[in-house]
């Protein structure tokens, strides 16, 4: 039957095809990448038109980094350093609801994980440094991630993938403030920042703030993509 199909979200940005700037979907290669490599089939989806139809020919659909959620969404003014891109947000939310009501797999990675805690009713940090005092999380100069440790809570889905602690990558300046209906089952023991949300009441609904598309852990997508397959074997 083939590999089973995962929808991962894509920005809208400005790109260089040769000597012209032109406004394209774009996706670093390195989410592609941990999806094929963890045995599903990538397939983007681009933020313009919207609709939850895009769910009918997916087996799973990960929600991926890229700019800030839209604090108007959690009732708030934009921090002097929130940078937002409402046509996204939008076009998210409504496939992030869509599928949840269908009981697709999902994952979300850094924005994505924030944007699954917005869509249950919780709410932000809009600027880390402001809230913890310090930039361990989106490092200002050197190394493009910064690393810390993640402790994982005993009996969770997390746990059951990564064992009790890992040492992650970050690059984030936002971060949950309120996981809202979402389980909090990661943190960061330095600061007790939540690491990890999921819902227990779906058949797979993970959010990491971490990058693991840009390391050679690919434990959280080899988990995602047995749940879309599992999926696709049961409804295709």
């Amino acid at each position: 039957m083939g590999r089973p199909l995962i929808g991962l979200t894509t920005y809208g940005e400005d790109a260089r095809f040769g000597l012209n700037d032109t406004f394209s979907a774009v996706l670093p290669m390195s989410y592609v990448h941990a999806i094929h490599e963890s045995g599903g089939r990538a397939v983007l989806i681009t933020p313009d038109a919207p609709d939850s139809d895009v769910l009918d020919g997916i087996d799973g659909i990960m929600f991926t980094g890229g700019s800030d959620v839209d604090p108007a969404l959690y009732g708030e003014a934009p921090h002097p350093t929130t940078k937002v891109k409402p046509q996204r947000d939008g076009a998210e939310l409504l496939l992030l609801r869509a599928a949840l009501a269908a009981d697709v797999p999902v994952l979300g990675v850094c924005r994505g994980m924030q944007l699954m805690a917005v869509a249950y009713g919780g709410r932000l940090h809009q600027h880390l440094p402001d809230v913890l005092g310090h930039d361990g999380h989106r490092p200002l100069s050197g190394p493009k991630f910064g690393h810390h440790p993640v402790r994982l809570l005993p009996g969770s889905r997390a746990h059951g993938i990564l064992g009790g602690e890992v040492t992650v990558n970050s690059y984030h300046h936002q971060g949950v403030r309120d996981p809202g209906g979402l389980t909090p089952v990661g943190w960061c023991p330095d600061d007790d920042l939540v690491e990890v949300v999921e819902d227990p009441s779906r058949t797979f609904v993970l959010g990491v703030q971490w990058h693991p598309e840009d390391t050679d852990d690919f434990r959280v997508f080899d988990a995602f993509v047995q749940a879309a397959n599992a999926r696709k074997m049961a409804f295709r």
